[in-house]
């Protein structure tokens, strides 16, 4: 690429905000294209912002200088313009989609109106407007559903908790964020939760939403049983943003599918972020998001070297508290498998849980909850893959020397 080619970002999440802004350093500036109101804002904050600890100025970006407000419609890839819902056509020299990712709307009788339009009192937890939209009806003692237990469901939960509601949390499967954690964490979180008065339901499935002139009066579970409700909010994962791929004739999979230099099928066009599927995975997450963004960065900067190579990503999550912070992280393989070796500390009376997965001499995965001392060199010996010594002494120095992080 050379240095006066123009290019065009498609999204102003962290991805699209983190690759305008370093190309800007790097002496190549971006025209950045987002079609939300707001200032470009740091997604994973906004559980905090509706817990009352934040406010959305506080969880604003750095946006750069060159910034348009629109929503594109369309990509002509022969013409290599872009177009907005407002008629004007953006020319690039090379296009980024950094579109991110939907929520995942479940096909529940009652979930939309006539309009395909939610009902009032009915939620989903992904942008700015959702989360002003929750605040603004949530209400001391407020009948709230949540429905989803992942990562998303359980911050959801816990910030309307702290804004006095009543929550009721509905998981499908068996237990807490089952991606990220292993069964004892998951039970840590479920009691944090019910220690804030949340009302944890696992193995729950819910088939219906009630309303009653236009607004959301119950949910009904798989087994008959109603939750009265005044608020609902859907938490039940992302999928990644590809429409405009897919009308574009891009390779798409489960998302825009992408080689080591992030390029699509298409040479000039290249995607970061929650929409980006890199050697069959889909991150969904912020750390490999930013690193892309990096990487991508360097390329169009004049790097030819630069390349992608993927991102070994650690989960963590701090959930405030009436008193305390409960924290936890999760990396790799939180599970063992046979052969495996598993160490384990736990303290029940402080509520901390500490476990590492090791396989062939190398630590392949870990979850702390509670204590996040010895996080940091965890993640570094299992970031490096380097074979452990064989007397277990150093690993387990690393799941007690609170100095690690």
């Amino acid at each position: 690429m050379t240095s006066n080619e123009r290019v065009v970002v498609i999204g102003t999440g962290l991805a699209g905000v983190r690759l305008a802004r370093r190309l800007g350093e790097l002496g190549t500036p971006a025209l950045l294209i987002g079609e939300e109101e707001h200032r470009p804002y740091n997604r994973v904050l906004l559980a905090e912002v509706l817990a009352g600890r934040y406010s959305p100025e506080v969880i604003a970006l750095p946006a750069p200088a060159r910034i348009v407000r629109g929503r594109v419609v369309g990509v002509d890839r022969a013409q290599r313009t872009v177009a907005c819902a407002d008629g004007s056509v953006i020319a690039y020299d090379r296009l980024v989609l950094a579109t991110g990712s939907n929520p995942v709307l479940p096909p529940l009788r009652g979930l939309f109106t006539e309009n395909h339009e939610l009902p009032e009192g009915v939620h989903a937890f992904r942008t700015m407007d959702d989360c002003l939209g929750l605040s603004k009806a949530v209400r001391p003692g407020a009948r709230a559903v949540v429905v989803g237990g992942g990562l998303l469901g359980v911050s959801a939960a816990r910030a309307l908790a702290l804004r006095g509601a009543q929550v009721v949390l509905a998981q499908q499967s068996e237990r807490l964020m089952e991606r990220q954690l292993d069964p004892a964490a998951s039970k840590l979180v479920k009691r944090h939760l019910t220690d804030l008065g949340v009302e944890v339901h696992t193995e729950c499935r819910v088939r219906d939403v009630r309303c009653v002139g236009g607004a959301v009066r119950s949910v009904e579970m798989a087994d008959g049983y109603a939750l009265d409700a005044d608020l609902v909010v859907v938490a039940c994962g992302v999928r990644p943003r590809v429409g405009l791929a897919l009308t574009a004739g891009l390779d798409v999979r489960k998302g825009v599918v992408v080689d080591d230099e992030l390029r699509t099928s298409d040479p000039y066009i290249h995607a970061i972020g929650d929409c980006a599927q890199h050697a069959d995975v889909l991150y969904g997450l912020a750390t490999p998001a930013l690193e892309q963004a990096d990487a991508l960065a360097e390329l169009l900067a004049g790097d030819a070297s630069a390349r992608y190579t993927g991102t070994r990503s650690l989960t963590r999550l701090t959930l405030t508290g009436h008193d305390s912070p409960f924290d936890l992280a999760a990396f790799g393989e939180t599970e063992a498998l046979p052969g495996d070796d598993v160490v384990q500390l736990a303290d029940a009376t402080r509520g901390t849980y500490r476990k590492v997965v090791v396989r062939d001499d190398r630590l392949v995965g870990g979850v702390l909850v509670g204590e996040l001392g010895t996080v940091g060199a965890l993640a570094r010996a299992w970031e490096g893959a380097e074979p452990l010594p064989s007397d277990g002494g150093p690993l387990l120095h690393l799941l007690t020397n609170d100095g690690g992080s």
